[in-house]
């Protein structure tokens, strides 16, 4: 089954321009395939976080966001699977498994609700027979030491606020077809 739609646009490429900084992973790359261990269970995954590292950031950078979105999910607005928020400046790697839940997280850090209702990280589950989904990994620096958010904020407020609070974005796009 393939839903035969256009290939959405790369998201950030719609947003204010931002510093561009670096992120790997041993777990993820650009355009390869991302493993089982970090797809969501109902699509035969382990639903865990992949270990982030990142290197860089601007000057002044006094907090992080790290996301993944999925632009390709078959809805208008793309489908988030994670969003933490408040990652103490210092920071420069988050390990697997750190989207389990808030405990997980650094400092004061925490998760507000992606799209599927929990705060944490739900790995990628497109419809099975669909084209390839990219999951935009992003590490946001930002000029706050905190949004003015909290575990119940949706994404997209999230986002919002990332518009007038962005220095710089690191950005690691996997993909997965189920």
């Amino acid at each position: 089954m393939s839903l035969d739609r256009p290939v959405a646009p790369d998201p950030y490429e719609l947003l204010p321009a931002a510093a561009s900084f670096t992120v790997t992973s041993g777990d993820a790359r650009d355009g390869e395939k991302l493993d089982l261990k970090h797809v969501h269970d109902s699509a035969g995954g382990q639903n865990t976080s992949p270990a982030l590292s990142w290197s860089g950031a601007p000057e002044g950078t006094k907090s992080y966001v790290v996301t993944c979105f999925d632009p390709d999910a078959p809805i208008p607005g793309g489908f988030w699977h994670w969003v933490a928020v408040n990652i103490p400046a210092g920071t420069t790697e988050l390990p697997a498994g750190a989207g389990a839940g808030d405990d997980s997280l650094p400092g004061g850090a925490f998760h507000v609700r992606n799209d599927m209702g929990r705060q944490a990280y739900d790995g990628s589950a497109p419809p099975q027979g669909d084209q390839d989904h990219r999951y935009y990994f992003v590490v946001h620096a930002v000029d706050v030491e905190e949004l003015e958010v909290d575990g119940s904020t949706s994404p997209a407020v999230v986002s919002f606020n990332l518009a007038f609070h962005t220095l710089g974005r690191a950005v690691l796009t996997p993909t997965f077809r189920h």
